[in-house]
């Protein structure tokens, strides 16, 4: 595949890294050094687009994507309240978008192990909370990947009605602490307490391969596809 890779930090270093193992070519590569580049003539070269950006960029990138007709992945956080806008955008313009909070395998096994749990601790009385540890430079907090658990958490457990990542005082809010520290690539734990004992699922990202892994396959898996899908579509879980 003939790849665009639009965010070109970490992340974007490590998805080319990635892509050109996987026998992808790079054809065009965006950042705020060559913004100008970015537009339909240079996208249409791309079978397909990998985006990770920031939260305020992040919906014009992918717009524009869908413009040029060209099937967009991205892994950028902090924007999904106006999840419902680009998911429109996608089909008005009939687009192509794979949208997840986090593309590691590891990780989107713990949402399914999250959700799972979830339904169990409905009939008993634990009191749950998540904690997620990333590195000084993420610009979002708390992380898209704890939101999606707090969401997991929500849809299995009726009696939590939202998440705060602040203390509330109110027990059906699940409380969701962010810590920001060193270079730490991503740690997320979920922890159900008790009088009498405490639950725990977690994960710890080592590198960010895992996630630059899951982009590309990403960009693998929507080729020849129109819609929105998400990992549970490329996992079959």
């Amino acid at each position: 595949m003939k790849l665009a890779i639009i965010g070109y930090g970490k992340m974007g270093r490590e998805i080319e890294k990635l892509a050109i193992e996987r026998n992808h070519e790079i054809v065009l590569i965006i950042d705020q050094n060559n913004a100008e580049h970015f537009n339909q003539v240079n996208l249409k070269k791309a079978d397909a687009a990998i985006e990770f950006t920031t939260p305020d960029t992040a919906i014009q990138n992918i717009t524009k994507c869908f413009e040029a007709g060209v099937p967009v992945v991205s892994g950028t956080t902090g924007w999904i309240d106006r999840m419902d806008f680009v998911k429109e955008k996608c089909s008005v313009l009939n687009g192509t978008f794979f949208y997840a909070s986090n593309f590691s395998l590891g990780v989107n096994i713990l949402f399914r192990m999250n959700r799972w749990l979830a339904e169990v601790m409905n009939h008993f009385n634990y009191e749950v909370s998540i904690s997620e540890t990333h590195h000084v430079h993420k610009k979002d907090a708390p992380s898209g990947t704890a939101i999606t658990l707090a969401k997991g958490i929500m849809s299995g457990i009726k009696r939590k009605t939202g998440w705060a990542s602040a203390p509330s005082g109110d027990n059906d809010v699940i409380p969701v602490e962010s810590i920001r520290e060193g270079e730490v690539f991503g740690n997320h734990t979920v922890r159900y307490s008790s009088d009498a004992d405490i639950i725990e699922i977690s994960h710890s990202a080592r590198n960010r391969r895992g996630f630059a892994l899951g982009a590309v396959m990403a960009a693998e898996f929507i080729a020849g596809k129109k819609g929105v899908y998400s990992m549970d579509d490329m996992l079959k879980i």
